[in-house]
């Protein structure tokens, strides 16, 4: 289990989801490793290949819920290989999640930057530690 500031994090989660229209339900979080996240997209998602985060949605009209699965092998590497704290990597990722929850995309033509742009401002209101 990571380090996080549970309490902090879920009110920043809160003022994040707030700025779409959305209210939190209920989220879970499962951290994992690449072997398990490499499973889970095989068996769900179809995917053969390692990622950081898969975000299940359950949303249900302005209310966010779903599961958000974290390989924190991959959110370790990434965090060397952007020259990132653990910690500031980790919080990337589970922005990211929420962002999708919150209706972003990251796939079609564009959707990566507007997600990159997105995650930057969530990031910006996170209050430091």
């Amino acid at each position: 289990m990571p380090a996080i500031r549970k309490r902090d994090t879920t009110a920043w989660i809160r003022r994040v989801a707030a700025t779409y229209n959305k209210k939190v339900g209920e989220v879970g979080y499962l951290f994992c490793d690449d072997e398990h996240i490499l499973a889970v997209n095989r068996e769900y998602l179809g995917h053969d290949y390692y990622t950081d985060i898969i975000t299940f949605d359950y949303c249900e009209g302005d209310v966010l819920n779903g599961d958000l699965v974290i390989s924190l092998d991959t959110v370790r590497s990434n965090a060397e290989l952007f020259h990132k704290t653990y910690e500031e990597e980790l919080h990337r990722v589970i922005i990211h999640g929420i962002l999708h929850l919150c209706g972003i995309n990251d796939k079609g033509p564009g959707e990566r930057e507007i997600m990159e742009a997105a995650e930057n401002k969530a990031l910006s209101i996170l209050q430091p530690v």
